[in-house]
């Protein structure tokens, strides 16, 4: 567990993605959670030694979040297209059904999925009171319809899910690429300058990842294109994946996974604009 601040954490050992954990005055908002019910349990005891945990926000309705989260007794936040995806799932979960390069698609078989729904949500903005300091969680779709960022001013924190990756790419089937795009514009050039930005796929993100990150959506945005012209985008799919992956430093033992990943969400992200989703 890394410490950022006086009162904030974060954590990137449990299966691909960096979560976190604000305090004020004993109480903790958990910034989403792991997906393996032994590694939620395993990062409430880490916290136990700073306070109750009171709320578990969810960065958007990607299945490596939401599926954890059916075992944390807290209640949920999220925007209300992230409700929208949770309760479209099954309550029972598959992996093998239709794997996207998630962590989730290791798993066999879990119940219960619906025990995660949010229960506290928003569509624009909103404030939430954490003892002594107002937290702010702002709706940020472009990764996904759901996505949201979730601000800590008074920490100097902002932390922005998928926006920007890092370490690995992020799976770009539920996303809008122009609006993305539009996002790192204001993470550059707008109200947030001043923050020190944590994705999701990485953690601490600099001024060079955020342009980094800009670079491959555009790549994204042509095979895309390329993509959209073809009767079946399949095959082109896995030879772009392959291109687009060498933009990150993915370790060998999450490179399948990885390329697994960027495959099938371009492919879906192809289907989706052809039958006019999201």
């Amino acid at each position: 567990m890394r410490k950022l601040t006086r009162n904030v954490w974060i954590e990137s050992r449990f299966g691909g993605l960096t979560i976190g954990a604000l305090a004020s005055d004993s109480e903790i908002l958990l910034v989403d959670c792991p997906l393996r019910t032994e590694d939620v349990r395993e990062w409430l005891g880490q916290l136990s030694t700073l306070g109750s945990p009171r709320y578990l926000a969810l960065i958007d309705g990607f299945p490596d979040r939401v599926l954890g989260a059916r075992v944390v007794d807290l209640p949920i936040l999220a925007q209300d297209r992230t409700l929208e995806a949770v309760l479209g799932m099954s309550d029972t979960f598959k992996g093998n059904v239709h794997p996207i390069g998630a962590e989730a698609d290791r798993l066999k078989r879990i119940t219960g999925v619906q025990k995660a729904v949010p229960t506290i949500i928003f569509s624009r903005s909103m404030t939430l009171h954490l003892g002594g300091r107002a937290i702010r969680f702002l709706h940020r779709p472009g990764p996904h319809p759901g996505a949201m960022w979730v601000l800590d001013e008074e920490e100097g924190l902002l932390f922005i899910g998928e926006a920007v990756a890092i370490e690995e790419p992020p799976y770009l089937g539920t996303a809008d690429i122009e609006r993305w795009i539009d996002l790192l514009d204001d993470l550059r050039e707008g109200g947030f300058v001043s923050q020190r930005m944590v994705c999701a796929r990485g953690g601490l993100v600099s001024r060079e990842n955020v342009n980094a990150m800009a670079r491959f959506l555009r790549k994204v945005q042509k095979r895309v294109e390329k993509l959209q012209q073809e009767d079946d985008p399949e095959e082109i799919a896995a030879r772009f994946a392959e291109e687009l992956l060498e933009d990150f430093p993915v370790a060998a033992s999450r490179r399948e996974m990885a390329v697994t990943r960027l495959r099938v969400g371009l492919v879906d992200l192809v289907q989706a604009g052809e039958s006019g989703g999201r």
